[in-house]
């Protein structure tokens, strides 16, 4: 089943999680997180995703953030929700869920739990089967080392063949570009959206390979959009100049700062009040908090002025 008339292709970071430093949730920042993102430019954006902590969410606030994120954004961007559960029953309920709170797409990781409890492909693909049974909406496929769990090209292929809105696909792990190439190859049109992850860091070799959009994390769209408009133009000298020009700043946040880089930068930017993340994840190291904001001042984003 094809979905929009048109599929969604382009740069949709994921938006983090605003806490008050006594760990509540700070909403009136998470707003003013949102409109930055969508000022700095992004063809949509993804709600409750590991870089947002949603595992250090309860079902309440996941509630909470979700009507509050879709009611502010109010459709000026399409808006993914993230739906993982272990249980078959709640991924498909909050599937719905955040469907009938106007969700554009849920994106769902295949169910594990821990280190150790994984479960056969025949029962991975009853699982996708049974979200998209709940829902009429497209199910991105998170296929991220955080689950444990190995997604062969050759099998996602087949999801997207025999399961109705399984049709987006989010590489996250090692060779991203090669899977992206073979599911390309394998699923053919039933493949609407191979996307990109892991905060760009292997973006260029991935829009190579064939992918249409990029889930990065959510300090500077302004900087990783370019990188994919020239490349759809089919300006590889610009593509490579933006991204050689960004790669330093990227690479900070894959390798240094982690899920809370965006943070970081909107609170210099005076976008959010509180950059803290809910205990017990560790703050920032200050030497690389200061390392992340000098590579940022030297590029100028727009997460640096937007506040001020």
């Amino acid at each position: 089943m094809a979905h929009p008339a048109t599929p969604y292709r382009g740069i949709f970071p994921v938006v983090p999680t605003t806490f008050t430093e006594r760990g509540e949730l700070d909403l009136p920042s998470q707003k003013r997180a949102l409109d930055f993102m969508i000022d700095a430019g992004v063809d949509g954006l993804a709600i409750l995703a590991n870089f947002s902590e949603q595992f250090s969410l309860s079902d309440q606030e996941r509630e909470v953030l979700t009507r509050t994120a879709l009611e502010h954004v109010a459709g000026r961007v399409p808006v993914i929700v993230t739906t993982s559960h272990y249980a078959t029953r709640i991924c498909a309920e909050r599937s719905r869920c955040a469907q009938d709170m106007g969700a554009a797409m849920v994106m769902v990781m295949p169910p594990y739990h821990g280190a150790t409890f994984r479960v056969p492909e025949a029962q991975i693909q009853a699982f996708y089967q049974q979200v998209s049974d709940a829902i009429d909406i497209p199910i991105m496929v998170q296929d991220a080392p955080a689950s444990g769990t190995v997604l062969a090209p050759g099998f996602l292929a087949r999801m997207a063949r025999e399961i109705e809105h399984v049709s987006y696909f989010k590489m996250e792990t090692a060779g991203a570009a090669n899977k992206l190439r073979e599911l390309i190859q394998l699923g053919g049109d039933a493949i609407e959206g191979p996307w990109d992850g892991e905060e760009a860091i292997t973006l260029l070799a991935d829009l190579h390979a064939g992918a249409t959009g990029a889930m990065t994390g959510g300090g500077f769209p302004d900087g990783i959009r370019p990188i994919l408009e020239a490349h759809r133009r089919g300006d590889m000298d610009g593509a490579f100049a933006h991204y050689q020009r960004w790669l330093p700043l990227i690479n900070h946040e894959n390798r240094q700062a982690g899920m809370l880089a965006a943070k970081a930068l909107m609170k210099e930017g005076g976008v959010i009040a509180c950059e803290a993340p809910r205990h017990p994840l560790p703050p920032m190291h200050p030497a690389t908090r200061r390392e992340l904001i000098d590579i940022a001042r030297r590029l100028d984003p727009l997460v640096l002025r937007w506040g001020r």
